[in-house]
């Protein structure tokens, strides 16, 4: 008993010397204040923030970091939304911030959207885009973000200060910040509100750009533009009834608009209805379009393909010559009347992962039959195909007699060694217009090429996706009309609202005409 005393004593003599974590956290009040600020951030509790905030700031031990102020100024921001808060969330959430810059503690982006909702709360969006703009002016790590001017814009607007609210928005453009719906709305909003229609008309454009289908407050805002009187009174500005001006607008920016400005004159008749699956508005008969992608933005992508190709092509190191880039670019001007453009290698590929699984060619033959009946010009598809593979299927002499058919008539073209499919059968499908059959996301590094808005809108209109089921292929068709803003060539729009699940069958359409035009 006396030995086993001694080594409890030994062992309570030694433990100080083995500092303890909780202890040592306790010694770090800067620390502790910190967790305490976040745990009061995640229950919203402002009054208990603020009563350690002030124990803090009385306090010699602790030095207030911009994590502190923070958390502080994002409780504040967060509590405006509770009526019996609001007044003492903005009065002392710009006591905190006060404090901070004259402690020479640095905002970052976070504190300046925190001060800047603050600001907007009591209606002076003058400060909060004043935050933002001296963010900007001073730079570094920190960079304004769309919910930096969101404050500014949105008061401003409310206030229906309207030219203030563009200057906003002119500096979000310089700063690369893209706008959406709810910046948008507000601005189209204040323009209608305010009686600027060429104004109205860009915030409509931008809504279709930007978003797509509306929200249903978006979509009020547009019914109450086009019932008013001053949409009435807005008319063609020289543009007139030039037919074939406004359709080869349309035609050059892909369908759906043509961006010339309001088309007719007299009142507008507003209708909330909906669209066949085949595209045709049940409410005036107008057939939607589907819309591809602009002339420029066409030929930008197509160019970027050479260049990466080109460039793959000067960077190989292999022994094995590979063939230049530009022989099928030639090549495909020869041969350019497809209507579809096949990723052989995704179709012959598909579901062939089992034990005695290879290359489907007939699978590949039953896509390219199916495309041939489907072509009202009863036009072949060009296939894309490695090389490589190619040769595996002349020699294989099942497979001979098809490939060989398909090299003579032009149906078939080999990519050479060394080369990217992706490359080849992307850019004949951009290049000559056409559909593309593949089921790969293209989420390859090549495909950053592209703006995310862009290829989605590219993918909509041209990719074909496919399936096998037992046996029995089905194509899957990109849809008859794009569910987007349009604007047609007779001056008339049609506004998708966004519905639960995007289930077509359910969606509202806003159609506007003019009986004039």
């Amino acid at each position: 008993m006396a030995g086993t005393d001694k080594r409890r004593s030994c062992h309570h003599d030694e433990s100080p010397t083995k500092p303890n974590k909780k202890k040592k956290g306790g010694r770090n009040p800067e620390k502790n204040l910190l967790i305490n600020l976040h745990s009061c951030s995640k229950s919203k509790n402002l009054s208990a923030a603020l009563a350690l905030y002030d124990a803090a700031i009385t306090s010699t031990d602790i030095r207030l970091s911009q994590q502190h102020f923070q958390s502080l100024l994002y409780l504040c921001s967060a509590s405006i939304s509770d009526p019996s808060l609001q007044t003492l969330a903005i009065d002392r959430g710009f006591q905190i911030f006060d404090r901070m810059v004259s402690s020479g503690v640095s905002p970052n982006e976070s504190c300046v959207t925190a001060v800047a909702r603050l600001a907007a709360a009591k209606g002076d969006g003058d400060y909060a885009f004043k935050l933002v703009k001296d963010i900007v002016a001073v730079g570094g790590v920190s960079f304004p973000r769309l919910r930096t001017y969101s404050p500014a814009l949105l008061c401003f607007c409310e206030s229906l200060e309207a030219e203030k609210g563009y200057e906003v928005e002119d500096h979000m453009d310089a700063s690369g910040i893209v706008l959406e719906e709810a910046e948008i709305s507000a601005l189209l909003k204040v323009s209608a509100a305010t009686g600027r229609e060429k104004k109205v008309y860009k915030y409509l454009h931008k809504l279709r750009e930007c978003v797509g289908c509306v929200s249903e407050e978006t979509s009020k805002i547009i019914e109450e533009w086009f019932c008013g009187e001053k949409a009435s009174e807005v008319c063609a500005n020289g543009i007139g009834f030039d037919i074939d001006l406004l359709r080869a607008a349309v035609l050059k920016n892909g369908g759906g608009w043509h961006g010339l400005g309001w088309v007719g004159e007299g009142k507008w008749t507003v209708k909330k209805g909906s669209v066949s699956p085949a595209g045709k508005c049940l409410s005036c008969d107008e057939h939607l379009d589907s819309i591809d992608t602009n002339e420029l933005e066409t030929e930008n992508f197509v160019d970027s393909l050479v260049a990466l190709a080109m460039e793959r092509k000067a960077k190989m190191n292999s022994c094995e010559p590979m063939a230049d880039f530009s022989e099928f670019q030639e090549w495909l001007e020869k041969n350019e009347d497809y209507e579809a453009i096949v990723d052989g290698a995704n179709i012959g590929l598909y579901q062939q992962n089992f034990a005695d699984g290879g290359f489907s060619l007939p699978q590949l033959e039953a896509v390219v039959k199916e495309l041939y009946n489907q072509s009202g010009n009863k036009k072949q598809p060009l296939i894309l195909l490695h090389k490589k593979r190619v040769n595996a299927l002349l020699d294989n002499p099942n497979h001979r007699n098809l490939v060989e058919e398909w090299i003579n008539n032009n149906v078939l073209y080999a990519t050479p060694p060394g080369s990217n499919d992706d490359w080849y059968w992307l850019y004949a499908a951009a290049k000559l217009k056409c559909l593309l059959v593949t089921n790969d996301e293209m989420r390859d590094h090549i495909f950053e090429l592209l703006s995310n808005s862009f290829f989605q809108k590219w993918k909509e209109r041209h990719q074909v996706r496919f399936t096998f089921v037992k046996g029995s292929l089905k194509l899957e068709m990109p849809p008859p009309f794009s569910v987007v803003i349009q604007e047609s060539e007779k001056g008339s729009w049609h506004v998708p609202i966004t519905c639960l699940n995007n289930e077509e069958s359910l969606r509202s359409w806003i159609c506007i005409t003019r009986e004039s035009v």
